[in-house]
């Protein structure tokens, strides 16, 4: 109960901030909520200089709620679709996701840039931009001021491409399927593929197919997460083994090791075999929705742990690692569709 009442204070103020942000992010989908949650947060932190009362809320809403929001991510992703769609785009995917990866690792060193900022960068460019930055960020343990600054870079380029891939796209003359292979693999977040899509469904009279078919697309780059995080637990488990900071392995699994990663795949198989039995798909419509409102209550959370002026004095590096990872992913995809034969 003591717990309870020391959460409450701060959990509350996150939810003031998150519900307006919420219905933003539904008029201004390419903005997203999310991104209005963080700055919403450090716009009343920077009024709010006490936030003593409310600090246990805000810790517990933008960690456990994020790792929350990860879990209920799993039930809007139905891997049967996805086998059946999304094989194409496997080696698209594989390819964009390892460049950006790449690109990320090189600068880090060259940029003198964080290691948290750049894998959240590099993640979040490759796989599905905030999503993937909140079920990474728990497993390296990121803080507050990385994870915001990593989901501003991508909120740049996701509306850089939202605006301008239609467009490229009718001038490198893309099929529908081509263009919803692109979308689906070349821009970052979620929001921005189904903008980018709805503009070209819009502009050339599709009905919405290739809408339909980037969001598969986007969804089965989604699944990158799972090893990503895994991958990036077993490294922070052997980097902390080494510096001896720990004495006992069963430490070691239950500290690092991302355990609502595996009750995130648990929830896609649930939709799975539940869709293929029978049920409707739209039993599961609330808890994707419920998901997308954990993110942006998390994110104000965020916000509210962030330095505004600081995140901009130190935000010119990680601009120009996401520019970098971004060009690298979109020159990648393009390249694949034409060794394909789709482009």
């Amino acid at each position: 109960m003591e717990n309870v009442k020391r959460v409450f204070p701060g959990l509350i103020l996150c939810l003031v901030l998150a519900v307006p942000c919420w219905f933003l992010g539904h008029a201004f989908p390419v903005i997203g909520g999310p991104v209005f949650a963080i700055l919403a947060g450090m716009i009343v932190s920077m009024i709010l200089r006490d936030k003593t009362c409310f600090q246990h809320g805000i810790a517990f809403t933008s960690k456990k709620i994020l790792q929350y929001a990860v879990i209920l991510l799993g039930f809007g992703l139905n891997l049967s679709q996805i086998a059946k769609v999304g094989l194409l785009s496997l080696p698209i995917i594989c390819s964009t996701i390892t460049i950006s990866l790449l690109i990320a690792f090189f600068l880090r060193k060259r940029l003198s840039m964080p290691a948290n900022i750049s894998v959240l960068v590099g993640v979040g460019s490759s796989i599905c931009g905030g999503s993937a930055i909140a079920a990474t960020a728990p497993v390296i343990g990121a803080d507050d001021e990385e994870i915001a600054q990593s989901i501003s870079v991508i909120f740049l380029f996701n509306i850089l491409a939202a605006l301008f891939f239609p467009t490229l796209g009718g001038l490198l003359g893309m099929s529908n399927e081509g263009f919803g292979l692109f979308a689906g693999t070349a821009i970052n977040d979620t929001s921005s593929v189904t903008a980018a899509a709805a503009t070209w469904d819009t502009l050339h009279g599709t009905g919405g197919a290739v809408l339909e078919y980037a969001t598969i697309v986007k969804l089965t780059r989604t699944l990158a997460i799972i090893p990503i995080t895994l991958a990036l637990a077993f490294w922070r488990t052997w980097q902390v083994k080494r510096g001896g900071q720990v004495s006992s392995g069963s430490f070691e699994m239950k500290k690092i090791f991302p355990f609502f990663i595996l009750f995130f795949v648990l929830a896609s198989i649930i939709t799975t075999v539940s869709t293929l039995a029978g049920v409707d798909a739209a039993l599961f419509q609330p808890f994707k929705e419920l998901s997308k409102f954990f993110i942006i209550l998390a994110m104000a959370a965020i916000g509210l742990n962030t330095d505004l002026i600081k995140l901009i004095k130190t935000g010119g590096k990680p601009i120009l690692m996401g520019a970098c990872c971004w060009f690298g992913i979109t020159c990648v995809s393009l390249l694949m569709q034409h060794l394909e034969g789709l482009l």
